[in-house]
């Protein structure tokens, strides 16, 4: 792994087998990884470190993983990878909308876990990029390098997902592009339907009224675009 420093992943999941399992693994792939065995657990070293990614399972007795995500989402944008071993598109739509930056169908080969880890991590923008650090629009500035969104000078908090969707967007603004694109940027699988459900989580952080956006505009026949003016 090449990414300048050791990051810190939670592991979160009631199966102890599998948490060791994923914990040797990840820790030869050269992360710095913590376990928890159910949601209570995960809160505890939520409050006492802070992670870089966390890897949370859907089905644990108590307070099930969806339920976590949606929580932590109150107050976290830290990447979130959800496992589960329910692989019906209505499921990974449900992940999505908990706030999941990405969603892993159990069984899977623990090489794929790493592959997708990695792809979470890499979203930011490579050091030295080119063009304008900031991107303004209406009450908002968007900082690309820190893929950081503020209105009116207060942080909007975003899924890695959402950011990784908004600074493609904000990369060539007035430009559409399609749901493939998008789903690229923001590692977004299962369908068409994904990406819109993704979008329209990011509209209502930033529109006054998500049916009638003013700057994730849907361009008919090419996709979504970011609009400065409105």
């Amino acid at each position: 792994m090449n990414l300048g420093e050791v990051r810190h992943v939670l592991v979160v999941d009631d199966d102890p087998r599998l948490r060791s399992l994923l914990q040797r693994f990840l820790v030869a792939e050269g992360y710095h990884v913590s376990s928890a065995g159910d949601a209570l657990a995960a809160r505890d070293l939520l409050a006492r470190l802070t992670f870089d990614l966390l890897v949370v399972d859907v089905m644990m007795p108590g307070e099930d993983g969806f339920t976590l995500v949606r929580e932590l989402r109150r107050t976290s944008n830290v990447p979130v990878l959800m496992l589960t071993a329910r692989g019906e598109v209505e499921d990974r739509i449900e992940g999505l909308e908990a706030g999941a930056d990405d969603y892993l169908v159990k069984p899977f080969e623990p090489r794929e876990l790493a592959l997708r880890i990695g792809t979470i991590l890499r979203r930011a923008p490579p050091e030295g990029q080119s063009g304008p650090s900031l991107v303004r629009f209406g009450r908002f500035t968007f900082h690309l390098q820190r893929r950081e969104l503020r209105r009116d000078g207060a942080i909007i908090r975003l899924t890695g997902g959402e950011a990784a969707m908004l600074l493609a967007l904000a990369l060539q603004p007035g430009e559409a592009m399609t749901r493939a694109q998008l789903a690229e940027a923001g590692n977004v699988t299962g369908s068409d339907r994904a990406v819109d459900t993704q979008m329209a989580r990011l509209r209502r952080k930033i529109e006054d009224d998500a049916r009638q956006p003013r700057y994730l505009v849907t361009q008919r026949g090419e996709g979504y675009a970011l609009r400065l003016g409105g």
